[in-house]
């Protein structure tokens, strides 16, 4: 692990097989949760993320415990009550019709989530300290980025990054990679404390593939080691799937022809600071050069929103 990164549960990180750290669709189901990876599942300290599927009409009540959370509409809407609050989320038809609202709830508070319609909602989490107040999220004011070029452009809705919305330890964002392309790319690690120059992060990637003419896509992720030992997964990934990144270089994330590419980013760190800070891949960074000549994707955005802006090539790899 990265100095200052360390696990207080028994299963710890280093003895998790790699293979462990792909999760097909189904296989971390528990309860009312089609995915519910925790600390203790995870093998390591913060991260935590959660899947509920509510059918029309349906309630579910989260305990917060010791960690914050934030609630985001994959399809759908819902109704959150939480510490004397309502948050009525609008949501959306999927993940890749447009940017969703949300909700934060902190820790040691209970909340209902309701859907009259139905839908299914991610619970992304991070074990933290501080109690902040519960906030509702508006979906037009989620930053909205395009990063990369050619082939290598991808769409970042930055709802709960580090600079955007206020977290004690979570660190969300949503990235979509059109079919063809490939993000996360060139690879990237945070998995050593360096100070100004790499933070210690746990890291989930969840993954929806959309459709295409009736018919379910795919991708592919891999995970290659930064140190002996270290996480090694090349993965072939579906709707539904997550992989769990403790440490290693990350990336790419490969979006097979016809179909984009979805997936959810849940982070949380030891460090003082909430703070996502990277190195590139020695043998890949060079990519971002090429990037300045080349235009990005005209499929991108991949829906409209007002905020959307186009940011500069040279942007985190995401």
């Amino acid at each position: 692990m990265g100095e200052g990164m360390t696990t207080d549960n028994d299963e710890g990180v280093r003895d998790r097989p790699s293979h462990e750290r792909h999760l097909p669709a189904g296989s971390a189901a528990d309860g009312p949760y089609a995915l519910d990876i925790d600390p203790k599942r995870a093998g390591w300290d913060r991260s935590s993320l959660r899947v509920v599927e509510l059918p029309p009409g349906g309630v579910h009540t989260l305990a917060t415990g010791e960690s914050e959370w934030i609630i985001l509409p994959l399809t759908g809407g819902c109704t959150v009550h939480t510490s004397g609050e309502i948050f009525e989320l609008l949501g959306r038809e999927s993940v890749f019709s447009g940017v969703s609202d949300f909700a934060y709830v902190p820790r040691d508070a209970h909340a209902q989530i309701s859907s009259g319609a139905g839908g299914r909602f991610a619970l992304a989490g991070a074990k933290c300290e501080r109690r902040l107040p519960a906030r509702y999220g508006p979906a037009p004011e989620v930053p909205v980025e395009l990063r990369g070029a050619g082939n290598c452009s991808r769409q970042v809705n930055n709802f709960a990054a580090a600079d955007t919305f206020d977290c004690d330890r979570l660190i969300a964002v949503e990235v979509l990679t059109p079919g063809g392309n490939w993000s996360s790319y060139p690879p990237h690690k945070h998995d050593e404390y360096r100070p100004g120059a790499e933070s210690v992060l746990e890291e989930i990637y969840y993954f929806e593939i959309e459709e295409n003419r009736g018919r379910p896509g795919l991708g592919y992720h891999r995970v290659s080691p930064s140190r002996p030992g270290g996480t090694d997964v090349l993965a072939e990934v579906r709707s539904g799937d997550a992989v769990l990144i403790p440490d290693g270089w990350h990336g790419p994330s490969i979006a097979a022809p016809g179909h984009t590419l979805y997936y959810l980013n849940v982070m949380a760190g030891p460090g003082e600071q909430r703070e996502w800070l990277i190195s590139d891949h020695p043998d890949h960074g060079w990519i971002r050069d090429t990037w300045p000549a080349q235009p990005v994707d005209p499929r991108l955005p991949l829906h409209g929103l007002s905020g959307t802006s186009g940011l500069s090539a040279q942007e985190a790899p995401r």
